[in-house]
């Protein structure tokens, strides 16, 4: 069932989703060469503390870490580890949030350590995109299936591909509510979008093709051909006027708490 916050609600979504933001921002701030994904995940997590929330990531359907973070071929739920060091030119997603107050937030972003090929900036470039063209779509009254054509259109016109295993969510007092919101599919149709509602939208693009594999750990998924993958994610609010990005601090340079 799809939840519909309140007043009140709202602004407990907006707190959880900037500390989310700001926690997001610490951990890709973290990122140079040399650096551990393990580390990383340590920095995200004591952010998230020092600040109220609970990591609403940690121990979720068994998760073990704060955050997600994967690297250059992993699309998703990368589990962060001692031994993976980041190296100059790997692109690194990270997927993380907090709850606090009973509401949770949701954000992801993937940064490029140091100097990246040019094909592997443009996959950035487009999937970032993309999750803008889509929160274009998400305003009162419009469909979910209007922002997953948003979403393939135009990854698919810059030569990239959408995954369709994985897909946005509703996000509220659970991480994951309905409605399910995918990349893909087409326009007017789905469950129809309501002020109150808070959804996140995630393109998750690879390379080449779209086809995806979970490996043995159960968590770990990447490019079947081994090609890069971009993850970008924010929270936002419906509203009549459009939508309210609520994990907005992770892209603006100058925001702080």
């Amino acid at each position: 069932m799809i939840q519909i916050k309140n007043a009140a609600e709202l602004q407990k979504m907006r707190k959880a989703c900037a500390i989310s933001a700001a926690a997001l921002k610490a951990g890709g701030e973290a990122i140079e060469p040399g650096i551990t994904t393990a580390e990383i995940d340590k920095i995200i997590y004591d952010f998230i503390v020092r600040h109220g929330a609970r990591p609403n990531f940690l121990h979720l359907y068994g998760f073990p870490a704060t955050a997600c973070i994967s690297v250059n071929d992993t699309v998703i739920h990368g589990i962060p580890n001692k031994q993976q060091q980041i190296r100059p030119g790997d692109i690194v997603s990270i997927d993380t949030g907090c709850k606090i107050d009973g509401f949770n937030g949701d954000n992801a972003c993937t940064y490029a350590c140091g100097k990246i090929d040019l094909e592997a900036q443009r996959l950035l470039d487009v999937t970032k995109e993309s999750l803008h063209r889509g929160i274009e779509m998400a305003c009162g009254g419009n469909r979910v299936g209007d922002i997953g054509h948003a979403v393939q259109s135009y990854v698919e016109e810059n030569g990239f591909s959408v995954v369709r295993t994985f897909v946005g969510h509703g996000v509220g007092k659970e991480l994951h509510e309905d409605p399910e919101v995918p990349n893909f599919g087409n326009a007017g149709r789905g469950p129809r979008l309501v002020p109150g509602m808070c959804i996140a939208v995630e393109p998750m693009v690879c390379q080449y093709k779209y086809a995806v594999k979970t490996l043995k750990d159960g968590w770990t998924v990447k490019t079947c051909d081994g090609g890069l993958a971009a993850h970008f994610e924010h929270t936002m609010a419906i509203t009549t006027a459009g939508a309210e990005v609520l994990t907005h601090g992770w892209e603006e340079p100058g925001w702080t708490l």
